[in-house]
């Protein structure tokens, strides 16, 4: 699936401009009659979580346990910092959207691991290798680009939705007790305004500062998929059913085949509606 263009907040979307002749109508008025239409609609670039670890696909944000929120960036040279969010409304870290395309990196799923790897702006996938040290700088994804992601229980969530990172630092001979996750720790010097975010894979599991907050763009979400996928399938023009069934059609036949198309069993209402018509054609 191809991955458009990140449009943040504040940004204006590019208006495509072409010729029209005399005689074709208004673009004015059919971009008013479009926004009317809310089959029509354009892409959803809207923000939400996911709803389970496997729907994890295309633009994603990470946001860290820190105060203030930050968000798990990375720059050129594929080095890892934690980015300030600035699109957040009164500091509540539910609320945050990428303002920085560092911010961002796109999920795929690893076929046949579980695994998620995450493809940063510069092309270099985030790694982490075995004793947790984080980085961005290669192109292509193995072992350490792997990441496994789980939802944290409730009870440790405090009730909120979070996320942990299962990163390559995990010792696999340890068991449950050698998972090792993305975590972010704020250190604060003595006498020093400045504040230092640690940002690893070897965080402990039971460590707060390993729950993530886990955004994606809403129209990758299977369920919303599958419903433009619902949507398509029941768009059908009149002229197609009856090409389909070989003659005119009534108006409840129409309805009754587009009803069809939008169930599943098109093709055996088809058939009933060639029987009926020609039971029609030799009735006296």
């Amino acid at each position: 699936m191809p991955i458009k263009p990140l449009l943040f907040k504040g940004d204006k979307k590019p208006s495509k401009k072409r010729k029209h002749r005399p005689d074709e109508p208004d673009p004015d008025s059919s971009a008013l009659t479009t926004s009317q239409n809310p089959d029509s609609t354009t892409e959803d670039d809207t923000w939400s979580t996911p709803d389970a670890p496997a729907d994890l696909t295309g633009p994603v944000l990470l946001i860290l346990p820190t105060q203030p929120p930050t968000a798990l960036a990375s720059d050129a040279h594929g080095n890892i910092f934690a980015s300030l969010l600035e699109n957040i409304v009164e500091d509540v870290p539910e609320t945050g959207e990428p303002h920085d395309v560092r911010q961002v990196w796109v999920a795929s799923s690893v076929a046949g691991t579980g695994e998620v790897s995450f493809k940063g702006s510069h092309g270099g996938y985030l790694s982490c290798d075995s004793v947790g040290v984080l980085g961005a700088r290669r192109e292509a994804r193995g072992t350490e680009e792997g990441f496994v992601i789980e939802q944290v229980p409730e009870k440790e969530g405090q009730g909120k939705l979070r996320w942990r990172v299962k990163t390559a630092a995990s010792k696999k001979e340890d068991g449950e007790t050698g998972r090792r996750y993305l975590c972010a720790v704020t250190e604060t010097k003595a006498n020093a305004k400045a504040v230092n975010i640690s940002l690893r894979g070897d965080g402990d599991a039971d460590s707060d500062s390993t729950h993530l907050i886990v955004k994606m763009q809403a129209r990758f979400k299977p369920r919303v998929q599958q419903n433009k996928e619902t949507k398509a399938k029941a768009k059908v023009s009149r002229k197609e059913l009856e090409h389909a069934v070989g003659r005119k059609l009534d108006d409840d036949e129409v309805k009754r085949l587009k009803r069809a198309r939008k169930d599943g069993n098109f093709y055996e209402e088809v058939l009933d509606v060639r029987v009926k018509g020609k039971h029609d054609k030799f009735a006296s």
